[in-house]
């Protein structure tokens, strides 16, 4: 039964998460403004009649409801940036956590570590990058391991191969062969597959 990852840590990747929360609280700003605007815009060109302390006052009904529309909106607009808050932080979460994830098995990978796979949970965005991700692992740690199979069956048969047996000319490209095949060993046994 595969184990489910929870995380409860919110702000993963910070500077991400809180750039996506500004934008979407900017928007959610400007919407606001837009609104008061557009009223206060179309209601100039008309008039209203109110009755304030027993008397009636005629003004224009944008100066009428600008406060009333004012103390609306910005009601409206805290509670939807609110709102907004909490939803692109549990959004942003479903990105973020994924590409946290890739990063450190990308460091893993940077150090030569073939072993490691992208686990994100199901509910998380980038499954299918996962997924790709994952397989090209899989088929480097192949690859990689054939070559050191192979490294192995050539540096086999050239231990094999008497110095005696060959001329000086040939003995020393057997030594020079012998020393980068050595190097190649050494670092085809950084990778861990």
């Amino acid at each position: 039964m595969e184990k489910r990852i929870r995380r409860h840590i919110y702000f993963i990747e910070k500077s991400f998460q809180a750039k996506f929360i500004m934008k979407f609280c900017g928007l959610v700003a400007f919407g606001g403004l837009l609104t008061i605007g557009l009223l206060y815009l179309w209601a100039t060109n008309a008039t209203t009649v109110s009755i304030v302390n027993s008397r009636v006052v005629v003004n224009t009904t944008a100066a009428f409801i600008l406060p009333l529309l004012i103390q609306t909106v910005v009601i409206v607009t805290v509670v939807i940036a609110l709102a907004t808050i909490a939803v692109t932080l549990f959004i942003s979460h479903k990105i973020a956590g994924p590409l946290y994830r890739f990063k450190k098995v990308l460091e893993v990978m940077g150090e030569g570590d073939f072993l490691s796979q992208v686990k994100i949970r199901k509910g998380d965005q980038l499954q299918d990058l996962a997924k790709i991700f994952d397989d090209m692992i899989a088929k480097n740690r192949v690859k990689i391991k054939a070559l050191k199979a192979d490294l192995g069956v050539f540096n086999e048969k050239l231990s094999k191969i008497s110095e005696s047996e060959i001329s000086e000319h040939k003995r020393a490209y057997l030594s020079e062969l012998k020393r980068i095949s050595s190097e190649i060993d050494s670092l085809m046994g950084q990778f861990k597959v």
